[in-house]
This record gives structure tokens, C-alpha cells and sequence, in this order.
């Protein structure tokens, strides 16, 4: 029983990170890293100022710059000065970057579908599944949002 259960240790975790190599390589035909991908999707859901996108994403303000830059150098993000606060620059997501997403998205939804076509049972509820997890995960931000600054983020993570 013990030899079992230490076989399925981090199986779960495993599956996921071999799950993000997928949607890594079904992007990079459109020359998109997962990590830009990542600033892309969370951009789609609205505009934000880099030190919220680096708390969201989990990284280092001067890693989410690096990102940042290279989108922008590919028309892909634009930078503009905050209306209330001129100090700040706020990140949002150009029509180009939005076409962009858009066609990441198809990329990995559909390289998801046909690892899902292959598998045991149904693949509508492997997909509905990982739907599932992205409740939970934003959920679960949205948690420590409210254990921060004692109220609810609202804009959806990726």
C-alpha cells in the first residue's frame, strides 16, 4: 500500500506540468512563450499596472518588465501613463494582442481537445475538469487578495 501510494506521489502535479508543455508547444508556432502567453491572458481580462500583474502572476516586478518589454516591442501591449496617477503606467492589451490571444487560445484549446479525445472516458468532462480547476485557482486568489488588503479581487486570473 505504502509502495503505491509513494508511486502516485505528485502524479497530479506531473500531469500538469506535462499539460503546460502541451499549450507551450501547441503556442509556439505563433511565437508566444507560456509566460507571455500568461501576461496576455491576464491583460485580456483588463487593464492593469505591472505590480498588480507581477502579484497576479506570482513574480518579481523586474521579471514581469522583461515581459512586458518584449510584448510591447511586438505592438502586442501598450504602456500608458495612469489617468489619476501620472506616476504609474498602466499595461493594456493592444487589438493586435487581443487577435493574438485570441488565436493562443484556439492553439491550446484545441491541442487540450485532442490529448483529451485520447484519453479513457469522456473528454468533455476532462476539459470541464480543468474548468473546474480554474474556478478553484481563482478562487484561491481571490482568498489571499481578501487576506492582503481585507477585500476581493475581482478580475478573473489565468
Amino acid at each position: 500500500m505504502k509502495g503505491e501510494r509513494s508511486r502516485r506521489a505528485g502524479t497530479a502535479g506531473r500531469t500538469v506540468a506535462r499539460l503546460a508543455k502541451q499549450v507551450e508547444r501547441a503556442i509556439a508556432p505563433l511565437d508566444l512563450s507560456l509566460p507571455q502567453y500568461r501576461v496576455l491572458a491576464l491583460l485580456g481580462d483588463g487593464s492593469t499596472a505591472a505590480s498588480v500583474l507581477a502579484r497576479r502572476l506570482a513574480v518579481s516586478p523586474p521579471s514581469v518588465t522583461a515581459l512586458v518589454d518584449g510584448l510591447v516591442a511586438r505592438a502586442l501591449v501598450e504602456r500608458s501613463p495612469d489617468p489619476v496617477d501620472r506616476r504609474r503606467l498602466t499595461l493594456t492589451l493592444t487589438g493586435e494582442g487581443a487577435l493574438l490571444l485570441a488565436a493562443a487560445d484556439a492553439a491550446a484549446d484545441e491541442r487540450l481537445g485532442e490529448l483529451a479525445a485520447l484519453a479513457d472516458g469522456d473528454a468533455p468532462a476532462l476539459v470541464a475538469a480543468l474548468d473546474g480547476w480554474g474556478r478553484a485557482l481563482d478562487r484561491g486568489r481571490d482568498e489571499r487578495a481578501r487576506g492582503q488588503d481585507g477585500t476581493a479581487a475581482t478580475v478573473p486570473a489565468r
